[in-house]
């Protein structure tokens, strides 16, 4: 794989207050914990399926 691979960036959007334990450690896996915080990974089959499950905690942007 090239280094020209897609990246994306996610941003935190809500607090994992009064949410699952398996939502609250997918969060920290992607290596974020507040709200407005942001990552940038690469994009792959693992992290969107990390994503799907915490969709509407998180925005997702494509990074160029």
């Amino acid at each position: 794989m090239t280094d020209t691979a897609k990246k994306i960036k996610i941003t935190q959007t809500r607090s994992v207050i009064d949410e699952k334990v398996n939502m609250k450690k997918t969060i920290k896996a992607l290596g974020l914990g507040r709200p407005n915080y942001s990552v940038v990974h690469k994009d792959t089959p693992q992290l969107r399926g990390m994503i799907y499950v915490v969709r509407h905690l998180v925005r997702v942007e494509e990074v160029k």
